[in-house]
């Protein structure tokens, strides 16, 4: 249901919309949910993280370097480096934290 309610949600949000779909003492699984054009801005993970795209495409930026990332990609994401993503198009991705 939670990614039925990211999709939704996304039909009048400004930003990408996240989820947690699991959690326990040491990990995390988020779900994000962008239209085209949204943007994760830069921020930092305070665990190893992984970002995959489930579907669509988008754009993993960590420092100069830009990663494009279509459907079934995935890239991992150290800690504490400032990164951001941003969709080139409707994209739906899961992080996994921990």
């Amino acid at each position: 249901m939670k990614l039925k309610e990211i999709l939704s949600d996304l039909e009048t949000a400004n930003h990408p919309v996240s989820k947690i779909l699991h959690k326990g003492e040491q990990f995390k699984t988020i779900a994000i949910g962008f239209k085209k054009g949204m943007i994760l801005k830069e921020h930092k993970t305070n665990l190893p993280a992984k970002l995959f795209v489930i579907q669509g495409k988008v754009i993993y930026k960590q420092g100069e370097v830009f990663t494009l990332l279509n459907a079934y990609d995935e890239i991992n994401i150290p800690t504490n480096i400032l990164h951001s993503v941003e969709a080139t198009e409707d994209s739906l991705c899961l992080l996994t934290q921990g």
